[in-house]
């Protein structure tokens, strides 16, 4: 039954910590509104998480576990390139829309932590492109898409589905549009990026 409870309690500090960083972002969210949400005491929180940064850690890797399988069924399925590029983009700009702080925070973490990314990187459910690779390759080879290596396809596809989030204020700011026309726009971008990306590939 301990262990059980244990869980459960640590489930809803998760949720409750993923809730307020996602309204106030890391730097405003104080541990005592974790623990509010939560529905727990400060000390019982800090009995978990000794810190801010490790319950933040915590919840990015539990999105980040969710994310990835996503993405590799895709990236790995048996379906056209241009299929694979709609699916990808579509389902992580949405994952991102559900969890907006993780470009940020891996940004922070790679100048500031770099040792986080790189345990990232060697757990077994890292994002792997290697299908991905093979496949555009050979498309590349038959003459049915222009001639680009795989890797820099793929930078492209992420990065054009991430600088959104990363730079919001900066965007919003030059268009001169407020949070709900951003939004929309950024739902927009889970098929606009994809007739991009193949509009600039096919042949």
């Amino acid at each position: 039954m301990n262990k059980i409870k244990d869980t459960n309690s640590e489930t809803s500090i998760l949720t409750a910590a993923r809730r307020i960083f996602q309204r106030k972002g890391m730097a405003a969210t104080r541990m005592q509104e974790i623990a509010d949400e939560a529905g727990i005491n400060k000390a019982m929180l800090h009995y978990y998480y000794r810190s801010k940064q490790l319950l933040f850690e915590a919840v990015f890797k539990k999105a980040f576990s969710m994310l990835v399988p996503q993405l590799n069924e895709i990236m790995s399925a048996d379906i056209s390139l241009f299929e694979k590029i709609r699916n990808f983009s579509h389902n992580h700009i949405s994952f991102i829309i559900k969890h907006p702080y993780l470009p940020n925070f891996i940004i922070q973490e790679l100048n500031r932590n770099p040792d986080f990314v790189k345990d990232l990187i060697n757990e077994n459910n890292f994002p792997n492109i290697s299908s991905f690779q093979k496949q555009v390759n050979n498309l590349v080879s038959e003459g049915i898409i222009r001639p680009i290596k795989a890797e820099q396809l793929f930078m492209n596809i992420v990065a054009l589905n991430i600088f959104p989030f990363i730079a919001a204020p900066l965007l919003k700011g030059a268009m001169n549009i407020d949070d709900k026309a951003y939004k929309k726009l950024m739902e927009d971008r889970k098929t606009e990026v994809a007739d991009f990306i193949i509009n600039a590939i096919k042949i």
